[in-house]
């Protein structure tokens, strides 16, 4: 039997080699943040536009930005009138900012519209008991009616801002054909997501909700700690952040950095509220709203975090929906493949504007659209 001495001994070569390993973790991370916003040539989170506060029906202030195209533009750049102004809504612990390339893309050439949801980047905290799917959806609706007024919108969503728009839909399935006129859901369900699977998808069910109940439990303990770590950097974080965020493809540690360092700027309370909401999305049933309008499904065949069956299972339930499969991509397919989301999203915005045109020809009747087109 060891003596106490030796107990002693070994308890503290262990502490030590910890701390040196935890050391070690946190300047390499750091080593790394800073090599990686030095190789960043995109800006990524730089771009910037006029600020509006959205006020919610629970009392809380949104953050709010739009970008607006200058009445003086001409030729292509020029916003007609019927042209759909477009309202980005981004995933769980990111902010408006992870939309760089699309919104770059956009710019001049659109109205676009995009917020921090409740509890992220610039917005305020959600009450308790309000970080809900269901109150996003009324968030949501609230910065359309605020913000857009009586101008169609195409909605585009990523990860939890699809879940925000599908709960949209459920309230207010009358805004779609008419109000709306078209939507993207990126990465994204309606429902059937077992967080556990992320890690297995071998873990039984029950197992996998004990597992990530008792995580939960636990990192509401030892938040102080936890939050201590996440914002001086880690290498490991790093490394997982690369390994469940993207697909098969070499990225650029920019791209990594700048999600590192959006995931740590959520409070781990608020990860803790949202997580558990994942597990009860149940709103398959509400889809079907989406026939209404164009509506275009993209999905990386290689996400973790919102696998390319989510993808397939909304295209069956929404008739005339375009599928995109994105080959090799994983869940930040906005960045991936952001060429081909971007030639997407212009197809769907040219589809909207014909839905648009359509209907104001429906409006007008068979005359009245014949002698308007003639003049």
């Amino acid at each position: 039997m060891p003596s106490t001495r030796q107990v002693a001994r070994l308890v503290g070569t262990v502490a030590g080699v910890g701390a040196t390993g935890y050391l070690a973790d946190q300047t390499l991370g750091r080593r790394q943040r800073r090599r990686a916003r030095r190789e960043d040539p995109d800006g990524l989170g730089s771009l910037r536009g006029e600020v509006h506060q959205v006020l919610t029906d629970d009392g809380i202030r949104l953050h709010a930005e739009v970008d607006e195209v200058s009445p003086y533009s001409t030729g292509q750049a020029a916003r007609r009138r019927t042209d759909a102004t477009v309202v980005l809504v981004h995933g769980f612990a990111m902010t408006q900012d992870c939309w760089h390339y699309q919104r770059a893309a956009l710019r001049g050439r659109r109205r676009i519209v995009l917020y921090d949801q409740r509890s992220h980047g610039r917005s305020e905290r959600s009450p308790d008991g309000h970080a809900t799917i269901e109150q996003l959806g009324r968030d949501l609706f609230a910065v359309l009616t605020q913000l857009t007024g009586d101008e169609p919108v195409v909605l585009v969503g990523h990860s939890m801002g699809g879940m925000s728009i599908v709960a949209l839909a459920e309230e207010h399935p009358e805004l779609f054909g008419d109000k709306v006129v078209g939507t993207a859901l990126v990465s994204t369900t309606a429902g059937s997501l077992h967080t556990h699977r992320m890690l297995s998808r071998w873990i039984p069910d029950a197992l996998g909700r004990r597992v990530v109940e008792r995580g939960l439990v636990m990192a509401s303990q030892r938040e102080r700690l936890l939050e201590l770590v996440r914002k001086r950097g880690s290498a490991v974080a790093f490394a997982v952040i690369r390994e469940f965020a993207f697909g098969d493809g070499a990225v650029p540690a920019a791209w990594v950095e700048f999600l590192d360092r959006e995931i740590a700027e959520v409070p781990l309370n608020v990860l803790v509220e949202f997580i558990p909401q994942f597990d009860s999305l149940d709103k398959f049933h509400v889809v079907e709203a989406f026939a209404q309008v164009p509506t275009w499904i993209m999905c990386g065949t290689k996400d973790k975090l919102t696998s390319i069956s989510h993808a397939r299972k909304l295209h069956s339930r929404i008739p005339g929906s375009r599928l995109v499969e994105l080959r090799g991509g994983g869940h930040m397919s906005l960045f991936e493949f952001k060429d081909r989301v971007n030639r997407e999203l212009d197809d769907l915005l040219l589809a909207a504007d014909q839905h648009v045109h359509a209907a104001e020809a429906a409006a007008l009747g068979p005359g009245r659209a014949t002698s308007g087109g003639a003049s």
